[in-house]
């Protein structure tokens, strides 16, 4: 192919992912490909993790669009919204879209993300019911919460909690339905679930722990959700955020490797050598990724190689979650708990001030941290995990945080590594 042909790039996908790949890649080879990305939902990019805040009505959804229609103009990029890629034809290297457009490739990307896991309970399918993953989950939310007094949602994970609270703040009474005994079971240690619980509880959330959601009631509509101990709750509305799985299909039926997600290469290729996929959709080395460090990083890999760079690979970062409910902080990195014999915890904790915090540590190195209440020295924990920093000269201060080990430490010359 001649040098002034531009190679035809289409990415599969609008999200967070995508886009983030593009910028990288325009950053690095501005004028190598001619761009189309297919989007599926009816807009423009925009911030999926401040959704939360929409609800809670402390944002708009224009305020969370990060890429309007004219940035896409801006860089020469042809974008479709509102519609589907339904097809992938590998030997013809052309996308198909619900409305019948025939698009042609050199290198397709696919950023297909996850879809909600729904439960396949009695009346899952009834009005009235509904997730909790894009713009529309969110705006049939705030219109039920306008009429509706009672809300159950089901699953008390990071989604399942963030929708609460906004239909909280919107006024709505909120039942939480969690089938575990704990709340953010794979964030949170049981002691860090339990002030959350607590310090919700005082908002005005009920829960009921370790509870299966047997059948959502009504006929028409939903009207209640039935617990496996035939207690029935209320409800105008259910929410169900049990969590998210891959967007495989499209891939599956196109013939690429499929696991649980569509399987890359440390290259972030696919089984073809044509295309590429990163995000939520993918899986590495047995690995999906939902948080946004690690998917950074895979846009930055997937980038550099489709400008060229052959040396780039992808090794997934340490991740870490926070809770988006205002008033309460939430941090988690890493490890839980100890896994190991000799791994052992620094934990401080302070009930009266609702302030927790749990340090593993394995051979003198960081391994995870749970932090309540406090969590500013969170991005130094993970820089910590990051690095594999020898932390034995730390050890009798680490908990106290970055700024106190600092000072400490100028005592005895001991150099306390800063976060980037």
């Amino acid at each position: 192919m001649p040098a002034s042909i531009k190679q035809r790039l289409v990415v599969v996908g609008n999200g967070m992912s995508a886009i983030r790949t593009l910028e990288e890649l325009l950053l690095r080879a501005p004028s190598q490909y001619e761009i189309t990305v297919v989007g599926a939902e009816p807009y423009a990019n925009y911030n999926r993790i401040l959704l939360s805040s929409v609800l809670a009505g402390e944002t708009t959804v224009t305020k969370i669009t990060t890429h309007p229609l004219c940035w896409y103009e801006q860089h020469g990029i042809r974008v479709i919204t509102g519609d589907r890629v339904v097809e992938v034809d590998r030997r013809a290297k052309t996308v198909r879209s619900a409305s019948n457009l025939l698009i042609p490739y050199d290198k397709l990307l696919l950023a297909t993300g996850s879809k909600p896991l729904v439960p396949p309970i009695v009346g899952h399918d009834l009005p009235g019911v509904c997730t909790f993953r894009d713009i529309s989950d969110v705006e049939k939310m705030i219109e039920a919460a306008r009429p509706c007094r009672r809300a159950v949602v089901i699953g008390g994970g990071l989604l399942g909690l963030e929708a609460s609270w906004g239909l909280r703040r919107r006024g709505m009474e909120v039942a939480v339905v969690h089938r575990m005994p704990t709340l953010m079971e794979r964030q949170l240690d049981p002691i860090a679930a339990e002030l959350l619980q607590r310090d919700l509880e005082k908002r005005g959330i009920v829960f009921f722990p370790g509870a299966h959601a047997e059948k959502i009631l009504g006929s028409n509509r939903a009207t209640g959700v039935r617990l496996a101990d035939e207690r029935d709750l209320p409800a105008d509305l259910v929410v169900m955020a049990v969590g998210i799985g891959p967007d495989v299909e499209l891939a599956r039926e196109a013939g690429l490797d499929i696991n649980r997600g569509i399987v890359v290469g440390d290259d972030l290729r696919t089984n073809d050598p044509a295309i590429y996929a990163v995000g939520e959709c993918v899986e590495h080395n047995g690995q999906i990724c939902g948080l946004v460090a690690p998917l950074w990083e895979q846009a930055r890999i997937c980038s550099a190689r489709l400008a060229g760079d052959k040396q780039a690979v992808f090794a997934p970062p340490p991740v870490f979650t926070s809770l988006k409910v205002t008033g309460i902080n939430v941090f988690s990195a890493g490890a839980l708990a100890a896994g190991d014999p000799a791994d052992e915890e620094i934990i401080l904790h302070d009930l009266r001030g609702s302030i927790y915090k749990k340090l593993t540590l394995r051979n003198n190195r960081v391994v995870g941290s749970v932090l309540y209440g406090a969590v500013d020295d969170g991005p130094w924990y993970v820089q910590l995990i990051r690095d594999g920093s020898d932390i034995a000269p730390l050890r009798d201060w680490l908990a106290f945080g970055r700024a106190y080990a600092s000072s400490a430490s100028a005592a005895t010359n001991v150099t306390v590594r800063e976060a980037a």
